[in-house]
């Protein structure tokens, strides 16, 4: 036990080196890709956007694809976003009309002639 244990701080160099050497250690057929195809899926009219009236009785709705919910989330998205500027466009205005008729308002009936002193 005359031994001390020598613990030693492994740096991101060395770690990394280590790592692409058991990379190398792999065998060739682990990261050969495979004989095996792709399933084929058979080609479905699309959907139709609303879904069927629910007075069909036995009708399920036709789950939508990822592609589909992502649009319809960027769509739901664009039309949020033109709500919100079409809301602050009309504020601004409402804003900058109710300053010009206040400022007319001090200023008397709105012309520009100066006040006499």
């Amino acid at each position: 036990m005359s031994e001390q244990m020598k613990s030693e701080v492994i740096s991101r160099r060395k770690a990394l080196s280590l790592l692409g050497l058991a990379a190398l250690a792999l065998p060739c057929t682990v990261l050969m890709p495979s004989d095996a195809e792709a399933q084929q899926t058979v080609a479905q009219a699309a959907p139709p956007l609303t879904p069927p009236p629910s007075g069909q009785p036995g009708v399920q709705p036709v789950p939508q694809t990822g592609t589909e919910r992502r649009q319809e989330r960027r769509t739901g998205r664009a039309e949020r976003r033109q709500e919100r500027r079409t809301g602050r466009t009309e504020r601004r205005q409402e804003r900058r009309t109710g300053r010009t008729e206040r400022r007319q308002e001090r200023r008397g009936t709105g012309t520009t002639t100066p006040a006499p002193k």
